[in-house]
């Protein structure tokens, strides 16, 4: 179990973690319906939520403060004015000149936004009045909410399967769609098809964190108290029963401890408190709850995660799955993952909490409206790949065929011996180099900077010879890897020969088995009519041991 994990999450899932070790801290790649931009496209989002039944939908916003939309687009819930689906970004000029500051969806799906001047705008699926227009009609474009909202200023949004909360500027939180189970707080169970104040016990508190399951509703006030109504069949409300609540009610279990963030999934909650501990309740049927069982819990249960402290939960209504990061940059996840069931926290190598509903939710959505910050940060080796062959910072010239390379005398004694013995008392600042050719010398300069190489397969040969001269193993490996990933019928004599030359003897075995399993075409290549004799002589003989003439 451990071992199949780790393709999705564990540090044993080697080949997994060398493709997403390799991209940016947030890359919305990682999310399948993204497959569908274009790499330009990609690099122009700076806000995305990923939603629908099966991941297949998506809004972003560009960075030139354009919204797109890209999809199935059921029930309008695109916002494009029709139910056409598209496999091309289209805008949605409806929302021109808005700003989105949070974003939620439901199962329908449907969508309400809040921007950044506080103004809630919701379209998609709304047989149950989720919309807040007044109306049961689908949506099939942006709407503005003013009914009740008109002087307030939103700045939280959350939406359950067919219910939609909001959380304004004073702390007050209004609800309004399905409510079969009192998830809309009103006291019936009453579809509601307007925003109406949550009130009861929420009275007089100041609300400052709001979250929806499937088919509940929780409030986190200012003094640290959770608040939670709607439905409870698993224990998701942690009142230490299943019965429904239709109007908000404080989970005592939680007495003289300060939550400051609540995260719902389908049908379990977490909740995340002022000293870095997080407890859970509800359905734990995939093992989402992180107690190292699949029982349901009623009442709040302490999730272990190492011993630092937790500063982040994830959790989305449409997913079994939980997540949470540490204060070391750490992240955790349990619950389902692509099918499996992880009962107890399980340290990834991800580096933020989105990708772990990228890549181990079913469906791959996004628990949050994502944000991708630029990052003008360089890395030490990002710096050095930059300052390669600038003629701004470099204090030493080779002259190789004609041409100048750049370079730095320190990087490259401290990244090579051969420097470090040739260039100790050498004060010249040009150094001829009649040995190797330009894009050779150049390859091998770079390298020092990058730690990779990019030459042709013929080319690489030359580097081949340089880094068996310089004593370079690593660097005699990575041209042994170019040359078998460009082999052909029509080189391969030539980069066999190389090999025997440099005494590549992995390379020479590669070439030679590539050479008798294409020796028809092999044989009649200008190659090896111009074969060196020993060689040829060598070859026949060993392709003849092989069984490579039988008939």
């Amino acid at each position: 179990m451990e071992e199949e994990l780790a393709l999705f999450c564990g540090d044993s899932g080697k080949s997994v973690r060398a493709t997403l070790s390799s991209l940016k801290m947030l890359d919305v790649g990682k999310w399948p319906i993204f497959s569908l931009c274009s790499e330009e496209e990609l690099q122009l989002i700076h806000q995305a939520c990923v939603f629908g039944s099966a991941g297949n939908e998506v809004l972003y916003t560009t960075v030139n403060d354009e919204i797109f939309v890209l999809g199935t687009n059921c029930s309008g819930c695109l916002g494009l004015g029709d139910v056409q689906s598209t496999l091309e970004p289209r805008r949605l000029d409806s929302l021109n000149d808005k700003k989105i500051a949070c974003l939620s969806y439901g199962s329908g799906p449907h969508l309400v936004l809040a921007t950044t001047e506080g103004e809630v705008f919701s379209w998609g699926h709304n047989a149950y009045g989720q919309l807040g227009n007044g109306t049961i009609n689908h949506g099939l474009v942006p709407s503005h909410i003013s009914t009740n909202l008109s002087n307030k200023q939103v700045i939280e949004v959350a939406c359950g399967s067919y219910h939609s909360l909001v959380l304004t500027a004073d702390g007050e939180v209004f609800a309004w769609g399905y409510n079969n189970s009192g998830q809309v707080g009103s006291g019936s169970t009453a579809n509601q098809a307007i925003p109406r104040r949550v009130t009861g016990c929420l009275q007089n508190k100041v609300v400052v964190n709001i979250a929806c399951g499937q088919m509940c509703s929780m409030a986190v006030v200012d003094t640290g108290e959770v608040y939670v109504w709607g439905y409870n069949g698993n224990g998701q409300l942690g009142l230490g029963s299943s019965g429904n609540q239709p109007t908000p009610c404080r989970v005592a279990a939680l007495q003289g401890i300060r939550v400051q963030r609540v995260a719902c999934g389908y049908a379990h909650t977490l909740v995340l408190t002022d000293e870095g501990q997080v407890y859970a309740w509800g359905a734990n049927s995939y093992g989402q709850l992180g107690t190292g069982n699949k029982s349901n819990q009623s009442y709040p249960t302490p999730v272990v995660v190492e011993k630092d402290r937790i500063i982040e939960i994830a959790a989305c209504h449409s997913t079994h799955t939980s997540a949470a990061k540490t204060q070391g940059g750490h992240v955790y996840m349990w619950g389902q993952c692509r099918g499996q069931s992880v009962s107890l926290p399980h340290l990834t190598h991800f580096s933020c909490t989105d990708d772990v509903f990228a890549c181990c939710a079913t469906p791959a959505v996004t628990w949050r409206l994502l944000s991708v910050e630029p990052d003008d940060h360089l890395t030490v080796a990002e710096s050095l790949k930059r300052e390669f062959d600038n003629p701004d910072t470099a204090d030493l010239k080779f002259l190789v065929d004609g041409k100048f390379i750049y370079a730095h005398k320190v990087l490259l004694k401290i990244r090579c011996e051969h420097f470090r013995s040739s260039l100790e008392d050498n004060e010249d600042d040009i150094v001829e180099m009649s040995e190797f050719s330009y894009p050779v010398y150049r390859a091998f300069l770079e390298y020092l900077y990058t730690d990779s190489i990019s030459l042709s397969p013929e080319e690489a040969v030359g580097l081949l010879d340089l880094a068996t001269f310089y004593r370079e193993n690593r660097l005699k490996k990575l041209c042994q890897q170019t040359i078998k990933q460009g082999i052909c019928e029509e080189n391969a004599i030539a980069l066999l020969s190389a090999a025997v030359k440099y005494d590549a003897q992995d390379l020479e075995e590669f070439c030679f088995r590539f050479c008798i399993n294409h020796l028809t075409v092999v044989t009649q290549t200008s190659g090896f009519a111009e074969m060196d004799h020993d060689l040829l002589k060598n070859f026949i003989s060993k392709a003849s041991r092989v069984g490579a003439f039988k008939n």
